[in-house]
């Protein structure tokens, strides 16, 4: 994609530092970041030819460095905690908008953020983009290789999560010899996976699947190396993901720390 000019909305973890160094590669010239207090990481923060320090909630500052930056694309990387996004101090432009907003959540406060930032002639693109390179692929990734139990076992996983992310209630299952120990809800993937590792007294595995229609503008499934670390630490034999759709947060460091903690990744198509 062509695109000279682009605002960064900044959020937590290192996807922002991510995509500045993919948009840079690409041949990005400006990079106008967003950045949040308590959730960017003011390394991220850097990495901006101009940066823009705001409150969770301060949409107007936020529109306004838009504009300022002259951008025409937009794209939203790295998470804003749901504490944050429930616990808002919005300014009058917030409050506006939440006011249209009958049912609050991530999906539809990120969308209203999506829309008025259209209004201003500027477009907010997947966050995805630029970083093709770093979904998960299918088959064997890293690690030991599955064998036939847990090949059936993936397979299981993929189908029931696919069922709860449906229904909204999560992303990410923990399933063992057939057997669902854990589903993700509004603990993150994390919790859920040190919730079903013990319960599954070693082994099991987690799998991480997109959502039927999910918005990629603000709203990716993401694999991380903090996600391989709690696996390992609670004995889970490995992680799946939902091939073409399933972010690795920096392939490379996470399939080296797959191969040091022997934890397994594989991508399976649904």
């Amino acid at each position: 994609m062509q695109t000279p000019r682009l605002f960064l909305i900044a959020g937590s973890g290192h996807y922002p530092e991510l995509v500045v160094r993919a948009a840079r590669k690409a041949g990005v010239a400006h990079i106008a970041i967003a950045a949040f207090e308590g959730e960017t990481r003011p390394e991220a923060a850097a990495l901006g030819d101009t940066t823009a320090w705001m409150r969770v909630g301060q949409l107007g500052k936020m529109l306004d460095a838009a504009k300022a930056s002259g951008a025409q694309h937009a794209i939203m990387a790295g998470q804003i905690a749901p504490k944050n996004l429930f616990d808002l101090r919005p300014d009058v432009k917030a409050l506006l908008l939440l006011a249209t907003i009958k049912e609050r959540n991530a999906a539809t406060l990120f969308g209203a953020i999506a829309d008025a930032l259209a209004k201003i002639g500027i477009e907010l693109l997947p966050a995805t983009t630029f970083l093709d390179d770093q979904l998960a692929p299918a088959g064997h990734i890293a690690g030991p290789k599955l064998k036939d139990r847990g090949l059936e076992d993936a397979a299981f996983g993929v189908r029931i999560a696919k069922e709860t992310s449906r229904l909204d209630i999560g992303q990410t299952v923990v399933v063992k010899n057939g057997t669902v120990l854990a589903v993700e809800a509004f603990e993150g993937t994390n919790d859920a996976i040190e919730r079903g590792g013990r319960l599954g007294r070693g082994g099991g595995l987690a799998v991480k699947v997109s959502k039927p229609g999910q918005d990629l503008r603000f709203d990716v499934p993401v694999i991380g190396e903090q996600t391989v670390e709690t696996a390992a630490r609670v004995g889970l034999q490995g992680i799946v993901a939902e091939a073409g759709a399933v972010l690795l947060l920096g392939r490379e460091q996470v399939c080296a720390c797959a191969e040091r903690n022997r934890i397994t990744l594989f991508g399976v198509e649904p």
